[in-house]
């Protein structure tokens, strides 16, 4: 083992805690992290939000700094694309037409954003955010009294909005579903995200879809369905990202919505492993498979991953939980709430900026979206863990502490 060559395909938080956690586990032989992207791994959350603002810079939102891959010696390979895996001959090949062989791979890619197919998406200051070259070239674009329009109210739309707004831009969020958020939220949290964008000035138009982007080589405005045009000196597209499991699928391994991977993160091939974004996994807390876009499952997958390869077989079992910063808005999430029959309020969404929304199905805890509310978040990441339901009336019942819900 301490001659076979691990190389790490991908350069974001599986990637980092993959290589820290081969060496943590007791790899010994070569590990080389292979990246698409000229910088070392970072903090892909605060592109939205702190970096977008500028109160970020770069060498602040690695996940690990540079003196930790050469002390661990990782050999970090940045701004080389893999275009191709060879498994019979266990090699990859680079886009200079270089090839890296290996005897174990770890396949960390995440995912990449949809893009839009409507008229004018090409024009100059039509804009993604993913990477950290997306929230510089977006900042390039921002001043003051300058005209942002968002496409799609998801998560990361609205924290770019929130981030716009500080930056004293005009913002608009387009979204063609009939609330924000409505793919992962119940309406009371959908409610309670417009309320508060629009009191800090953002317009939010729902139930509206684009058709086209306008301008000669620069975009000047977004025309929607309905035919209303909308001034833009920028517009950013948040429609969603796709696994970035092409290199696999091209590999041969199995693919279905991401890159297939057992309980303890291997792939089709048992020389490959994967983890993060670009995985679909079974998932025993809601007994299905699924994929998951967080940082959460990136980091925790990628901890089994490195087990495995060290040859200490663990399966992967967490509980999915992520967060968003909008505005003085902490959004702290536990579990997923797909497929919820129920909603139990504890506080008041509709004038307060604290309260928490506890799912339901079949009468069974399922999630928790805790907004300012972290002693709820807390307790409801242990029920879920646990296995345990609260009775929903208590939880409605602000009287009772957080602590005593349960009795």
């Amino acid at each position: 083992m301490s001659h076979e060559r691990i190389v790490i395909i991908g350069g974001g938080h599986a990637a980092a805690q993959l290589a820290a956690s081969l060496r943590s586990e007791g790899w010994t032989g070569p590990v080389s992290l292979v990246s698409a992207e000229p910088s070392l791994p970072y903090h892909r959350p605060p592109l939205s939000k702190t970096y977008l603002a500028g109160a970020q810079h770069s060498d602040e939102i690695l996940i690990r700094p540079a003196h930790f891959y050469a002390n661990a010696n990782i050999d970090t390979m940045l701004g080389v694309r893999v275009t191709a895996i060879n498994r019979a001959e266990k090699y990859i090949t680079l886009h200079n037409g270089a090839r890296l062989p290996y005897q174990k791979l770890a396949l960390v890619t995440g995912a990449v954003v949809r893009k839009i197919a409507i008229s004018g998406a090409w024009l100059d200051g039509v804009l993604y955010l993913r990477e950290m070259e997306d929230a510089e070239r977006i900042r390039e674009y921002a001043a003051p009294g300058k005209r942002a329009v968002i496409l799609g109210g998801g998560y990361t739309g609205l924290e770019t909005a929130a981030s716009l707004r500080k930056l004293g831009m005009e913002v608009t969020v387009v979204e063609a579903s009939s609330r924000v958020l409505q793919r992962v939220t119940a309406p009371e949290v959908s409610e309670f995200y417009t309320r508060i964008h629009q009191e800090e000035g953002v317009e939010i138009l729902t139930g509206s879809a684009p058709a086209s982007i306008n301008g000669k080589s620069q975009v000047e405005s977004v025309t929607l369905q309905n035919g209303q045009r909308i001034s833009a000196d920028l517009v950013i597209c948040g429609i969603g990202v796709l696994p970035a499991d092409s290199l696999a699928e091209d590999a041969g391994l199995k693919v279905d919505n991401g890159i297939c991977v057992d309980e303890f993160a291997r792939t089709s091939d048992p020389d490959i492993v994967a983890a993060g974004d670009c995985t679909t996994h079974y998932n025993p807390f809601y007994d299905r498979t699924l994929r998951l876009e967080s940082v959460q499952n990136a980091t925790d997958q990628a901890k089994a991953a490195a087990k495995t390869l060290c040859g200490k077989l663990e399966p992967y079992k967490s509980l999915p939980w992520f967060w968003s910063d909008q505005y003085d808005a902490k959004l702290q999430i536990a579990g997923l709430s797909q497929g919820y029959d129920s909603v139990v309020i504890r506080g008041d969404h509709r004038e307060a900026r604290s309260f928490a929304a506890f799912y339901f199905q079949n009468e069974k805890l399922i999630a928790v979206d805790a907004i300012n509310r972290s002693k709820e978040y807390l307790m409801a990441r242990r029920w879920l863990s646990e296995g345990r339901t609260p009775a929903p009336e208590r939880l409605a019942d602000e009287s009772i502490p957080v602590q005593e819900l349960m009795l």
